[in-house]
């Protein structure tokens, strides 16, 4: 491996590209070092505690933010990708589809902010809390504002006098660097993450945004492609290369590239995006299930705790609401009068009455209404 300078400039060249040094070029942005390791150390100290308190976190969430996330933004800035970006348009598409794109997207699938949540002592915690239920998180989230952010930071940057600016100096160069990297997580952690932040959608209108993001890409790529002026022609030219390719094949290539990683990531994008609303409604469903077992549960043990016997019954006289009680020298006349006439034997009649009444009242044998 060679270390070459950190921002390549006409006055300070390095050498031609080939295959070899593809792979062996490299350059060291301290700056950006200090911040992959700063983050990755902070993971890893989470997987520590959850480690040494026995509980489970997934290992491809650790591999996706420490190896697809933070591995890939060292990759853009510190390999041949961060050595030629400045001498090369289509390098540095490159490094802008990682950047916002590739990294964002690891990271967030890295679920960095449930594992701090789950790790952080209470203070912290709850400043972290207050932080994501803050108004200022739930503007930076907002599904529409990531998404105009995203689709306008390329149009805005390759058709203005910023790109070349960042190209000239080394402090709006790593300050682009960094602008790419949030954009990308402030579309990727509602879209794409786990963490519960305040901008998540649902899953169909996931998939609407996917869709409503495609076609930029592909639309700038072709611009790109089609144009025969240079984008920051000046820059380009004082380089005076004569190894290929030119700026012109170049920057067709440029923008070749942003057409057709764009949808080739957007691919990769939705297929995890239909994973995850598969796994998602596999959990519902699993919760429902057992929502519903634990009624079903409850009922049997209700039913099962009341015996025949234990509900009082209803007085003899009892009559279904709505209706009048009628005495009952009224409704047998006839019983009346004989208990009148015949007080001897009328005490007969009046109990198998009550017998009669108390069955009709009960509807029944007892136990029958349960």
């Amino acid at each position: 491996m060679v270390l070459v300078p950190l921002h390549a400039t006409p006055t300070d060249q390095p050498p031609p590209l080939t295959p070899v040094r593809l792979l062996t070029e490299w350059t060291w942005e301290w700056a950006m070092a200090l911040g992959i390791a700063v983050a990755g150390g902070l993971y890893i100290a989470g997987l520590v505690v959850l480690y040494r308190r026995g509980d489970h976190w997934p290992v491809r969430r650790s591999v996706s933010f420490l190896l697809g996330g933070l591995g890939s933004i060292g990759l853009a800035t510190m390999s041949a990708l961060g050595t030629y970006d400045t001498v090369l348009l289509s390098i540095h598409m490159v490094q802008h589809m990682i950047l916002m794109m590739v990294a964002p997207m690891f990271l967030a699938l890295g679920a960095p902010i449930t594992l701090a949540l789950r790790t952080l002592a209470p203070r912290p915690r709850a400043m972290l809390l207050a932080v994501l239920h803050s108004r200022v998180a739930r503007v930076l989230t907002f599904a529409p504002l990531t998404l105009a952010l995203f689709i306008a930071t390329p149009f805005a940057l390759y058709y203005s006098s910023f790109y070349e600016l960042s190209l000239r100096s080394g402090f709006w160069h790593a300050f682009l660097h960094l602008h790419f990297i949030i954009i990308g997580a402030l579309l990727m952690w509602p879209l794409m993450g786990i963490d519960p932040v305040p901008g998540r959608i649902s899953y169909p209108l996931r998939v609407l945004m996917m869709f409503l993001m495609l076609p930029f890409h592909a639309f700038l790529g072709i611009s790109i492609m089609s144009s025969t002026q240079l984008i920051a022609e000046s820059w380009y030219l004082a380089f005076n290369r004569t190894w290929p390719p030119s700026p012109l094949d170049d920057q067709y290539l440029a923008g070749g590239i942003l057409w057709a990683s764009g949808d080739a990531i957007a691919l990769v994008m939705m297929i995890v995006l239909f994973v995850q609303w598969y796994a998602s409604s596999q959990r519902e469903a699993r919760r429902e299930d057992r929502r519903l077992d634990r009624l079903e549960r409850l009922q049997r043990a209700t039913t099962a705790s009341v015996a025949p016997g234990d509900q009082a019954q209803p007085a003899r006289y009892d009559h279904p609401r709505g209706t009048r009680a009628v005495p009952p020298e009224k409704a047998h006349p006839e019983t009346a009068h004989s208990e009148t006439a015949h007080p001897v034997t009328a005490e007969p009649r009046a109990g198998h009455a009550e017998a009669e009444m108390g069955t009709a009242s009960t509807g029944g044998q007892p136990g029958d209404d349960q």
